[in-house]
């Protein structure tokens, strides 16, 4: 029990505190040794039924998806749920990965270990690619497995006894991370979990929540393009949400996981607006311009500015997670990493991106000509389709029934997702091209 003790004030004086309210950030406790039995108490509150809850929805779409293929085993079914991406890696990216591979093979070019924090070189490419003259440097940059992953890393980080926000709806690793690190009270019907900020995101505000009737947490989670709504907050409202958090002593943690399928003005990155660095944390990850979701690579940035209410970096103690949980990014995604972000491999990834977003745009003409009121699509690689009145589930259930097409109820992303249903634009360009004849012929 001792050591537990030692081993939590021994992380910079721990993270785990709760936040102070006048001031930023005061999330470190002051050397205090943590009571025992608060170490060993299990805070997480028990899950309701998925369906229940909207929640953990993937598996059970899995479920019904694979209960649909016993009853229908001649269907052809397609797939336009999960975000997974169904086109090959690039060549010039998958060489790279090879000639990395290979190298292991050899004395030369064999290594183990790698620095947690990632290979230098890539955190330097990343910074200068993706935040030139934005005053992020190669040490701000963290290599990590995907930004799922640093999501839960991060939730390590603050610990359990934060309050968080969300956007609703939002992806659902931020709620569910919460759960489980026991941040939140119990879930309620409709309402979501207690203890959650859940921060309305509709088509009546142009998904950008009102910040004026938003309480203060410790920590917003905000992403943008948003998954699943497909909308992206405009420079105004990025600019409202920096100095939110400056007033109220919060930090965000911006995913920007799909920061490369905008194609306007609209920032790619949190760090465009001024003192974001003071309060934001960004997430992203090559996942979906590459299509490495099976090859996992993606990176956090956390600058120097970001200080604890007594002036200690957040990235220090954010590294000692990180060398603590983690043992850095494989070698060969990494290299991979590296290919992506050369002149080839850039305009590799566009390619990539741009085919994807003929699929959105496939996808959204389709349900527009249904008369379906439809969101997202232009800076996103989803589609957010209205049933009014109508149970996500439901449609989900009869859109699988009748057209053999799997999509996602809107309510697995939360209480606001309700009455929406998502459609993914990752799919070979045949199948969508399927897949919306057999929307047209079941909604004319």
């Amino acid at each position: 029990m001792l050591v537990m003790n030692q081993l939590l004030t021994s992380i910079s004086s721990s993270s785990l505190a709760l936040f102070g309210q006048d001031h930023l950030l005061d999330i470190r406790s002051k050397n205090v040794l943590l009571p025992a039995t608060k170490s060993w108490i299990c805070k997480c509150v028990a899950m309701p039924s998925v369906e229940k809850t909207g929640r953990g929805s993937s598996l059970s779409i899995a479920r019904r998806r694979a209960a649909h293929i016993l009853k229908y085993p001649d269907a052809q079914v397609i797939s336009l749920g999960i975000g997974d991406t169904t086109e090959p890696i690039p060549d010039v990216i998958a060489s790279a990965m090879a000639k990395r591979s290979n190298s292991l093979a050899t004395i030369e070019g064999y290594s183990g270990y790698g620095a947690e924090q990632g290979e230098k070189l890539l955190r330097a490419t990343i910074a200068s690619t993706f935040y030139a003259n934005l005053g992020i440097e190669e040490d701000d940059v963290f290599i990590s497995d995907g930004a799922k992953s640093d999501i839960s890393r991060l939730q390590v980080l603050f610990g359990s006894d934060v309050t968080i926000a969300v956007q609703d709806p939002s992806y659902p690793a931020y709620v569910d991370s919460g759960v489980i690190m026991g941040q939140t009270g119990q879930y309620q019907n409709n309402v979501g979990y207690g203890n959650i900020e859940y921060m309305k995101c509709t088509p009546e505000n142009g998904f950008f929540p009102d910040l004026s009737a938003v309480s203060r947490t410790d920590v917003i989670f905000f992403c943008s393009p948003n998954n699943p709504t497909g909308s992206a907050a405009s420079r105004d409202q990025l600019t409202q949400l920096v100095q939110f958090a400056k007033d109220n002593g919060t930090i965000i943690i911006y995913d920007s996981a799909y920061a490369l399928y905008m194609t306007d003005d609209t920032p790619k990155s949190i760090f465009e607006i001024p003192g974001a660095k003071e309060v934001a944390i960004e997430i992203s990850s090559f996942s979906k311009y590459a299509g490495f979701t099976g090859v996992r690579l993606g990176w956090t940035v956390v600058p120097k500015e970001l200080q604890f209410s007594d002036g200690f970096p957040v990235a220090k103690d954010f590294n000692r997670i990180v060398c603590t949980c983690f043992n850095g990014a494989s070698n060969i995604a990494q290299a991979g990493g590296l290919a992506c972000l050369s002149p080839e491999g850039l305009e590799a990834m566009q390619e990539v991106i741009g085919f994807y977003k003929e699929n959105t745009r496939i996808i959204v003409e389709t349900f527009q000509s249904l008369g379906f009121n439809v969101y997202g699509g232009k800076n996103a690689p989803y589609v957010w389709v209205h049933f009014p009145g109508q149970s996500s589930w439901d449609v989900f259930g009869e859109i699988l029934e009748k057209t053999h097409v799997v999509t996602t109820p809107g309510s697995g992303f939360g209480p606001g997702g309700e009455g929406f249903i998502r459609v993914s634009a990752f799919g070979h360009r045949a199948n969508v091209l399927e897949a919306c004849t057999r929307f047209k012929k079941l909604y004319k």
